[in-house]
């Protein structure tokens, strides 16, 4: 038997050498497909984001509703998305990635379902709701699985380059997609369109993504969620109804107020959490207070105005949901090319300047807007659009990582989400303001009148705030 054994050695020996050689490929293969995964759900998460616009004259001629309304279905989104962000992160630390982001996974695929099937417009709300709950779950923990599965710097710096570039990608296509699907099928489709990207991204995600260690002395801050929920929805629905009703109305007004007191209970509350899910001592660097109130007031007047603009392309000028689509390509389409541009020009002039001289780009763009009136030539109207969109690509690389260098390593991903949290804070505000400027039939064009020249301002005070946090910091 010995030498029976003796005689297989050599054939034993070299079946070992080539299992172990195969492990780096199947290693590679299910990296790349983790990789899949996770641009997969955070791909659909931004095509979500953008989609929707382009279907809210159809769902308001299907469901009825006016535009509080509409802004209800596109704000439901953003403010779960905005509330959820920062504890779905903590959640996933607690009890690991994988399952963490699998669950947002078919909740958002679920609730995707929920939305088409809807039949009035409250049912509808509720189910963007919960799928704004999903896209919160799934951008952290997306995150976290990729920096797991690479953790080689340099992998990990490119696969979180190709995880962004799919997400500008889906971002800039949403509108497009959105007004084909609407021509061919009807608006229910923009929401069946996510179910085979669902399963897909739940299948690599089970197959091939290995789960994170988990930290189970991780603790979750119940209620600094709670209070941020009811301070953030209290704030979007006072402006929302406020345009409806007006802002002198019993029921606005006491909505402010809630907002306030549920703000003011929500920083209370973080000062003294042991694990806050927003840690003020944050705020006390000066580049990251800057760097998210710029992320904030960027988002205010860049998400605001693709509402607005896509009830003006709609109901004003009677454009069909795909030339709608249409019209928003070269603006998103722009965002892209630029954001690749963007950290060659702030090596050499600075990430500050770079960040101030987008923001003043896009204000410039949104100026150049204000002779727009009924019946306007889109070819009188693109330039800007691209501007605008130009503008936002320019500042947003250098913004995150300016905000990213501006606390300890340790806490980067916190920023990361503390970032995507204030800049969903901003579109949810953006939408309802706007949206209540030009909340009637008959003000819609001078609501978008006032909503351009807002959005100006905004981006020419956040042009303004990055350039003297930066000269202050260098003047020290």
């Amino acid at each position: 038997m010995r030498s029976t054994y003796s005689k297989f050695q050599p054939v034993l020996a070299a079946g070992e050498m080539l299992r172990s050689d195969c492990k780096p490929a199947r290693s590679s293969l299910s990296t790349s497909l983790t990789l899949a995964a996770m641009s997969l759900g955070y791909g659909v998460v931004q095509l979500d984001v953008t989609i929707v616009n382009t279907a809210l004259n159809s769902i308001g001629s299907s469901l009825g509703g006016g535009v509080a309304e509409l802004q209800w279905v596109v704000s439901a989104y953003t403010i779960a998305f905005a509330a959820f962000i920062l504890t779905a992160g903590a959640l996933g630390d607690r009890i690991g990635a994988k399952r963490v982001f699998m669950t947002g996974f078919a909740i958002f695929t679920a609730a995707s379902l929920a939305c088409a099937l809807s039949t009035n417009a409250v049912t509808l709300i509720a189910a963007r709701s919960v799928q704004g709950l999903g896209a919160a779950i799934l951008v952290p923990n997306s995150l976290a699985l990729l920096s797991h599965a690479y953790p080689d710097d340099k992998q990990r710096g490119r696969a979180v380059g190709i995880w962004a570039a799919g997400a500008s990608l889906a971002l800039t296509a949403g509108p497009l997609v959105g007004g084909g699907l609407i021509a061919l099928v009807g608006w229910r489709s923009i929401f069946l369109v996510n179910l085979p990207i669902g399963l897909a991204g739940l299948w690599l995600s089970w197959r091939y993504a290995s789960e994170t260690t988990r930290s189970p002395q991780r603790e979750i801050d119940l209620p600094g969620q709670v209070t941020a929920i009811a301070a953030l929805g209290c704030l979007a629905g006072a402006i929302i109804e406020g345009g409806a009703l007006g802002f002198g109305n019993p029921l606005v007004i006491a909505g402010f107020a809630a907002s306030a007191v549920m703000a003011i209970l929500f920083v209370l509350q973080e000062r003294r959490a042991p694990q806050p899910m927003l840690p003020l001592s944050l705020f006390g660097h000066r580049m990251f207070a800057l760097t998210s109130l710029v992320g904030l007031l960027v988002n205010v007047a860049f998400y605001g105005l693709i509402f607005v603009f896509s009830l003006y392309f709609q109901r004003v000028n009677q454009w069909s949901p795909f030339a709608t689509g249409l019209a928003f390509v070269p603006m998103m389409g722009a965002v892209l090319p630029v954001n690749l541009l963007a950290p060659r020009l702030a090596e050499r002039i600075g990430a500050p300047a770079t960040i101030a001289a987008g923001a003043a780009l896009a204000a410039l763009g949104c100026l150049a807007l204000l002779g727009i009136a009924q019946g306007t030539s889109y070819w009188a109207i693109c330039l800007q659009l691209v501007v605008i969109g130009g503008g936002l690509g320019l500042l947003v690389p250098p913004l995150t990582s300016t905000l990213l260098g501006s606390v300890e390593k340790s806490r980067s991903g916190i920023a990361a989400g503390v970032l995507n949290a204030t800049r969903q804070t901003g579109s949810v505000l953006g939408v309802a303001l706007f949206g209540s400027l030009a909340g009637q039939a008959d003000a819609l064009l001078p609501g978008a009148h006032e909503s351009l020249v807002i959005s100006a301002a905004l981006l020419l005070a956040a042009s303004a705030v990055i350039w003297w946090g930066a000269s202050q910091a260098s003047s020290r």
